[in-house]
């Protein structure tokens, strides 16, 4: 249990339980629904496993309309589609109006490890030697290198503007999604990989402090290079907030 990693580890199997509660339940790009999926599923992936099957547990708030029940039920059925997993069990419960904000989910999610996996281990074997048998916060070493899949704080901003009723000149909306197929295409097809982690709460900054802290090495950050969208950036300094510090559900490190 110290390990502390995104999901945990039992012989071969990935166990991940997940609980989402969001305000408000659908916002640019996204909704509670399609975030429960694939942040777990994201969760299963960056470890190195193949995501099979998720259980799904809602308590809903007395009130939430029907229609806004059936909206989230179809954005996880699409969401599922996409990441190519199926919901196989799961239970509700309703409480008394004003307790929840609407509903809160739970997923849990079941991984297996598989060929991909096996074949990035071997790569990496090829430069350093290498123990671990999954992508773990405690692999990195000197000299590694690390990769962005993409521009941050998307997510955490539409939240926020959609929470508040910002409009900051454009669009921004959340990258929310199933990131598997991606990492099991960067085991297979690249490989060399120790560490993944997929930014969510506080953003790529707590990665990169989990990182340095369980392999007891220091980063060198090149903040300049770090991808971020010009408006993102501009209403985080807006705003006070540090974009770096804002949390992502489409994007691994």
């Amino acid at each position: 249990l110290e390990a502390l990693d995104d999901a945990a580890v039992i012989d071969d199997i990935v166990l991940k339980s997940d609980s989402h509660a969001v305000k408000p339940l659908f916002f640019p790009g996204g909704d509670i629904g399609k975030l429960a999926v694939a942040g777990t599923v994201n969760d299963i992936a960056v470890m190195g496993a193949e995501p099979l099957a998720l259980s799904c547990g809602f308590v809903i708030e007395e009130g939430l309309l029907v229609d806004d029940f059936e909206r989230i039920l179809k954005s996880m059925g699409e969401t599922c589609k996409e990441a190519g997993i199926y919901i196989i069990t799961g239970d509700t419960k309703v409480v008394e109006k004003g307790e929840l904000g609407g509903c809160v989910i739970n997923t849990s999610g079941i991984g297996k490890r598989n060929e991909a996996l096996e074949k990035n281990i071997e790569e990496v074997k090829k430069h350093r030697p290498f123990k671990a048998r999954w992508l773990l916060d405690s692999n990195l070493r000197e000299g590694d290198k690390i990769i962005v899949s993409g521009t941050l704080g998307d997510h955490g901003l539409a939240i926020l503007s959609s929470r508040e009723g910002y409009s900051f000149g454009s669009q921004i909306t959340s990258d929310i999604t199933p990131l598997n197929k991606l990492v099991t295409c960067l085991l297979w097809e690249v490989g060399g990989i120790v560490a993944m982690k997929d930014p969510t709460r506080g953003g790529l900054s707590n990665t990169l402090n989990e990182w340095s802290e369980k392999s007891k090495v220091g980063i060198l950050v090149h903040e300049g290079e770090i991808p971020i969208r010009e408006d993102v950036r501009a209403a985080c300094e807006m705003l006070g907030i540090d974009p770096l510090e804002v949390g992502n559900e489409g994007k691994v490190v």
